[in-house]
């Protein structure tokens, strides 16, 4: 299912919104329906094959590459 971002027009928050068949999202902040659908960026984990496995987190990724899993 897709998670659509959006920037509320009349107060400026930006937030994330699972939007259902017609259903229209409002801005958690303000409700306001006011809102610009924001272009969505995903992260993909690719392999850098300069890598030694020796230097790899267990996830994959080489050591001290992001620190945002609690696996370093």
């Amino acid at each position: 299912m897709p998670i659509f971002e959006y920037l509320c027009k009349s107060c400026g928050k930006k937030f994330e919104a699972i939007v259902y068949g017609s259903r229209q999202a409002e801005c958690p902040e303000c409700k306001s329906t006011e809102l610009a659908q924001q272009l969505s960026t995903f992260a993909a984990h690719g392999t850098d094959k300069s890598t030694s496995a020796a230097q790899k987190m267990p996830c994959g990724m080489p050591s001290g590459s992001c620190g945002g899993c609690g696996m370093n």
